[in-house]
């Protein structure tokens, strides 16, 4: 039994001594808790020898667990990289981040990282910290650190991209999100992210390309339907946009603007009744509502009911005056009811327009939508072609296409 004791002493002292310099190595005070739970091991272990006394079976336990058990265990996790300073310091900052305290975490966290620059769960934790207090560029800096660390820490790479996105640094994100698509494609807050930067550049037949690639791994998305049928819209491939609004409007219900884009589609194809019901669903949608029934007056004015066509445009000037009435002062279609559209007498004193909800993403597929409508009912669908190949493939030579179109509209 002596024996035993004197082994346990001479281990267990060893274990102290390390633990002593290793704290004063590292500057770490977190290692003063290993060392009191030796004293206390020690103790009780000196105590029993020194008086020649058997200890109660806890206390031999206990002597057992704090001198040598959890010292040893926590010598093999730090060989395998775990950090007892790093554990204590990054559960405080949880303790003061749920506190409110986010000064004295963000503190504990910088100290941290002076102690262990490489320490991944800190860069982390202060990149959160800082994107929090609206600190983007700091944050970007800190989870730039983070993936330095841990490189396939792709959710940080998403961070990253969407805070340059936010700094309006779109051909860095862009780059940055095409870089994360190639290692792991199936990441779907990416994909949508990237979408919309390529979208808002004009860069419509990529943004197609992004889609399509997500839609492998997620084909009942409403986001990504949704969105693909805004790219194929500004590309004016207005058959693969129907397919795209069907979709979303089955797997959206409350999708009000892929019926009323869907709508303007059918009326691109002459196909009146199936433009109809679609309007009928869109304008239950506040925001659209008003040119829904515009549209829909315009329908049947096309068909010849001119009560209808009134009720409706006057239900549209009631909803948005402004809007309504400079749409109708517009277009000629019009002229044979204009003495009963009820106009306000001073467009002035009308309500101001409520601000649009649609993102500019759905403004401008919207707006793009209605004019090509337009078009091929003032020339004919035979006649417009629907843009030829080549025009399709090239977005951004919309713009002069529509201003030869509306001269040929002009001239006729």
């Amino acid at each position: 039994m002596i024996v035993e004791k004197i082994i346990f002493m001479f281990i267990s002292f060893a274990i102290f001594v390390y633990m002593f310099f290793k704290m004063l190595k590292n500057n770490d005070m977190s290692y003063i808790i290993i060392l009191v739970l030796e004293v206390i091991g020690i103790a009780l272990n000196f105590v029993e020898v020194l008086f020649a006394i058997k200890l109660n079976i806890v206390f031999v336990f206990l002597k057992y667990i704090f001198a040598l058990i959890i010292p040893i265990f926590l010598i093999i996790l730090e060989e395998r990289g775990f950090s007892l300073l790093e554990t204590i310091n990054t559960t405080k900052v949880k303790i003061y981040l749920t506190l409110g305290n986010n000064k004295k975490a963000k503190q504990i966290l910088l100290n941290l990282i002076d102690k262990i620059p490489n320490s991944y769960k800190a860069h982390k934790m202060l990149a959160e910290l800082y994107e929090k207090e609206g600190g983007m560029r700091k944050a970007i800096d800190e989870y730039v650190q983070a993936i330095d660390i841990n490189k396939k820490d792709y959710n940080s790479y998403y961070k990253v991209a969407k805070l340059l996105n936010n700094l309006e640094k779109r051909q860095e994100a862009s780059d940055m999100l095409f870089n994360l698509l190639s290692k792991k494609p199936e990441m779907y807050d990416a994909s949508i992210l990237l979408g919309e930067i390529l979208i808002d550049s004009e860069m419509y037949k990529e943004a197609v390309n992004v889609y399509q690639d997500a839609l492998k791994y997620s084909p009942v998305s409403f986001d990504l339907n949704y969105n693909l049928g805004i790219a194929y819209t500004m590309l004016n491939d207005f058959q693969n946009a129907k397919i795209c609004y069907e979709k979303a409007a089955e797997l959206n219900s409350l999708s009000y603007n892929s019926k009323y884009c869907l709508a303007e589609i059918a009326l691109m194809y002459k196909d009146l009744a199936e433009a109809e019901k679609r309007f009928l669903e869109a304008i239950e949608e506040e925001e659209l509502s008003a040119d829904g029934y515009y549209e829909l007056s315009k329908i049947y004015l096309i068909k010849g009911d001119k009560e209808t066509a009134i009720k409706y445009i006057n239900i549209a000037v009631d909803i948005n005056s402004k809007k309504i009435v400079e749409k109708v002062n517009k277009d000629p279609i019009f002229i044979t009811i204009m003495a009963k559209i009820k106009k306000p007498f001073n467009l002035e004193d009308t309500l101001e327009e409520k601000e649009n909800r649609l993102k500019e993403k759905e403004v401008n597929a919207k707006e793009h939508l209605e004019k090509m409508a337009e078009i091929t009912r003032q020339i004919g669908y035979n006649d417009i072609k629907m843009y030829n190949k080549d025009e399709r493939e090239n977005a951004n030579g919309v713009g002069d296409k529509w201003q030869v179109d509306k001269q040929n509209i002009k001239e006729k």
